[in-house]
Parts: structure tokens; sequence; C-alpha cells
């Protein structure tokens, strides 16, 4: 118990951490119970356990319907053999709720989060979580077979592994769209081009097919999200970190950073960005697209569902699309590709079954029952025909469309063929992320090359705030506020704010894995 309290007063001193989907409530405290199991399993000599298997309790990521009577729950159970206990994290100031559970040691036996490394491994540094390398060696075949080693080499600390990762499915995200109808209304083609992009919102803005007056806004965007996804990659930055002379490089420092502002911020001034997309939030920025006051937005494959039936209502034959990859002066262009983990799953020490979380987890990894986890059964939940996984809907929406909070690790060759079931909801979804991922040229898509890069201490612990400094200088250029001849002295700023360590630490690393 004096063990307990000296880790309790060092995590609630020391917890500072940031967070991507926590939070929630529970009740119940065992720290006694907990304390023994968790040193046991922190040894590798944990003994299998014996008799009727234990209810375990899980935290989990919110979502909007209740885990325990969710359909997920009940097959995970059936094929287990567990009865778990689930509570969610709340969405807002989840942060905050899990530092208190941590610090309150709260025995949970699985806590599954959102896939930032940096929560779970400030956590593992400060002794609250159970080293899962023995027990899986012990009791986790299934978990050894579906996860790679690359995947486990990327969330370890220290050279051990506190995490059970879930490696998420590798696809570009977001793009331009265009309103089709308007570009057939004024007789031209998509454009292909950074050039050709710029004529196009000229004609927009100079003949108002949407007949909006001085209210025309040919593009517009998030005044959080200055840097224009497609856009960006044809001067040469699809990423935050982009490959360039055999190094990794932030955009600040990358010589296509100004020159990507001073197209931008011209225009701003021409009229052709928003002339008030430094104030819209992402909610405002969708509404001036769907009620006709804008031709141009940045849009994630994901709401096109949504988008599409507001933008129908207010216009029945109005028509949109993803614009292309835009080239720039090199020829060159290329779109973000997510990259790393949806989730992440771990064992705090003051769990009382450790050895059974693992067992657990490890059984929803045994092919075939991970499969009806994920998707379902087949000519119920889905069909399969030609290697195409197909929803059967309603059904597959009302039962496996939140599937993937259950999800502790994932079977990484099988998952993505899986997965995209997920997008074939909606044919409208299907045809925006299809057309991002398997019409686009895949020499285009640019996966992040941080995605299953290590804990990297420096720079999760920098990079929150340097590109909250990034977006903020952009603004500031794009609108007028800093010359564009500000980037240079912005880009030592920027060093001297932990970029320059960052640099330092990724391109160790980078050179490394070389």
């Amino acid at each position: 118990m004096n063990k307990n309290k000296l880790l309790l007063l060092s995590l609630t001193a020391g917890l500072a951490l940031s967070a991507a989907g926590c939070g929630s409530s529970s009740d119940g405290k065992d720290n006694a119970g907990s304390s023994a199991g968790a040193s046991a399993a922190a040894s590798g000599t944990v003994a299998p356990s014996t008799g009727p298997k234990p209810e375990l309790r899980s935290l989990s990521i919110w979502m909007k319907d209740d885990y325990n009577t969710y359909p997920v729950a009940k097959v995970i159970e059936e094929k287990t053999g567990y009865k778990v206990k689930y509570d969610m994290l709340p969405a807002d100031k989840s942060e905050d709720k899990l530092n208190l559970l941590i610090s309150s040691a709260e025995p949970y036996d699985a806590i599954t989060i959102g896939g930032n490394k940096a929560l779970y491994a400030d956590y593992a540094k400060k002794g609250a979580l159970v080293d899962l390398g023995p027990l899986i060696d012990k009791y986790g075949p299934n978990i050894k077979a579906s996860i790679s080693e690359e995947s486990f080499n990327a969330v370890k600390v220290d050279g051990k592994i506190y995490a059970i990762p879930f490696r998420g499915v590798e696809f570009s995200s977001t793009s331009l769209m265009v309103r089709k109808d308007w570009l057939d209304k004024l007789g031209l083609q998509m454009p292909t081009t950074v050039d050709e992009f710029t004529a196009m919102l000229k004609a927009f803005k100079d003949k108002d097919p949407g007949g909006n007056g001085d209210k025309n806004a040919p593009l517009t965007i998030n005044g959080g999200a200055p840097i224009i996804e497609n856009l960006i990659g044809a001067f040469g930055m699809p990423n935050s970190w982009s490959a360039l002379d055999g190094k990794l490089v932030p955009r600040p420092l990358h010589p296509g950073f100004k020159d990507y502002l001073g197209y931008v911020a011209d225009l701003y001034k021409q009229g052709l960005l928003d002339k008030e997309f430094a104030v819209n939030k992402d909610a405002t920025m969708k509404e001036k697209f769907t009620s006709g006051k804008a031709g141009v937005i940045v849009l994630n494959w994901a709401d096109i569902p949504t988008i599409g039936d507001a933008l129908n209502k207010n216009f029945p034959d109005a028509k949109f699309a993803y614009i292309p990859i835009l080239k720039g002066k090199d020829g060159k262009g290329g779109l973000n590709a997510n990259s790393g983990f949806d989730r992440i799953t771990f064992i705090p020490k003051a769990s009382k079954h450790p050895e059974d979380a693992i067992k657990w987890m490890n059984a929803k990894l045994e092919p075939e029952t991970f499969k009806e986890i994920a998707i379902g059964v087949e000519g119920k939940h889905y069909t399969f025909k030609d290697g195409v996984y197909t929803p059967i809907l309603p059904i597959f929406t009302d039962e496996r469309n939140q599937a993937n909070n259950y999800l502790t690790g994932v079977d990484e060759k099988n998952y993505p063929i899986y997965w995209q079931a997920r997008v074939q909801k909606d044919a409208r979804l299907y045809e925006g992320w299809s057309y991002l991922n398997k019409v686009m040229p895949k020499e285009m898509r640019i996966a992040d090359p941080l995605g299953v890069a290590p804990v990297l201490p420096t720079f999760s612990k920098e990079n929150a705030q340097l590109n909250q400094l990034v977006n903020d200088f952009a603004v500031k250029v794009v609108v007028g506020e800093e010359p564009l001849s500000s980037v240079e002295s912005f880009a030592t700023k920027y060093k001297q704010a932990g970029g320059e360590a960052s640099y330092k630490e990724i391109n160790d690393w980078y050179t490394s894995k070389k």
C-alpha cells in the first residue's frame, strides 16, 4: 500500500499530457488487489488463472451508443467467454478525466485511447502501466501473429511494450471539393495545375455562377486550418514533415513554405479566397458551401453524405466532386495519406486481472472472431464477391458501424480489406473515398513519414504548440498582418520554440531507419 501511495503521489504531481479522444466515468476502487496482479504481470511470472473467468473492466473512447448494449459487446462475450463492463470516456475534457482515473488507481483491466503515443508513453514513464511483453509472450499468440514488429516498435517506451497498437488503414482522407455544376455552367474543365486552379477561381469570381454578388467566395477554408490539402502538395509539402534531400523537413523550414504563403496571400488579395476565412470555423466553411456562397472547400470524404444532403436540399441539381491532384511549377504534387494508429490500448498497474485482459484481447484476434467483430456475419451483415466486402443495409450500420471502437489491436493484413465495407454504406461516400484512394495514382498519395515512428519525446512534447505556431503565422501572412519577408525570421522563432530540437530527434531516427 505504501508503494501504491508513492506511485499515486508521483502520478498526481507529474501528469501533464496531450490527449486525443479520452475521458470517462466509473465506480469502484480496489488498489490492494490490483497491486499484486500488476506486480506479477510486470515480472512476467503470472500464473494461469483458474476457475471461472473474471469480469473485466474496460475504459474506451467516447461513442454515441452505450458500449454495454451495442450488439458487438454480446458477440465478444460469446466468442471470448469474458464478460466485460464497459465505461466510456467523455467527448470533452477527456484528458482531465483520464488523468484523474489513472492517478486514483481506478482498477480498469484495459484502457483504449486515441492514437496519440505521447499520452500513453508519459504514463508508462511514470510507472503507471503494466509491461505487456511477458504477458504477450505467454498468452498472446494471436496478438503476435496479427500485429507487425514495426507497429510494436513504434509504441515501445524505453525498449518495452506497454500498449497494444491499433494500426489504422492508410488512406487519403481530405482534399479540395468543387461545385462541378459551376464548372459545367461556365464550360470549364477540372483544374490539374496550380495555374489552372487560379484561373478557375477567377472565373468563379468574375462570372459568379452561384449568383451571390458581393457575397461570392470562390474558395473558402477553415481559419484554424490555413494549410490547404492538395494545394500544399503542389509546393512540395503534402505532410507536416516531408522528405527533402535525405532529411525530414517541417514546413516552416521547407523552401516551398514561402512560395505557398505568397500564393495563398495573393488569392486573398484578389478576392479569390473568402475574406472572412480567418474567423471561419469548420461548420461555417461547410455552411458557405452548402448554401451556395462558395465554390470550393476542403472536405474529408467522411463528410460527403452530410454535405451532399444539405447542398441538394438547397440546390437539387447541384453536383460536386474532388479536384485532381494539383501540380506545381515543377510538375510535382501530392496528397497526404494517413499513417499510424487509430487507437492504443494499455493495461494500468491498477488492473486486477492483467493476464486475463491479455487473454481477452488475444481471443478477439483469433482470425474468424476478429472478422465477425469487425464486419459481422456473411449473408447477414455483408456479402463477399470478387474479393469485395459489401455491407447489407441497414443491419450493417445498426450492428457494426461502431465496431471499431471495440477493437484492441487489429489483423493488420486483413483489416484494410474488411474495412472497405464501411465506406460502401453510401454510394456517395464510396465514390469520394474511391476517387482519392483508387482512381488517383498511388504515387500521388504520400504517407505521413512519422506515422509509425517510435515515441519521440521532444517531438511529442512540442508538436502541438509548434503546429499552432505555424497556423497562426500562416493566417497572419495571408491576411497581410505579417509581410511575406518575415518567413525567414519566423523560421528562427520556430527553431527556438522547439523546432530545432525536434528536427534533430526526428532525423536521428530517420537516418538510423534508412
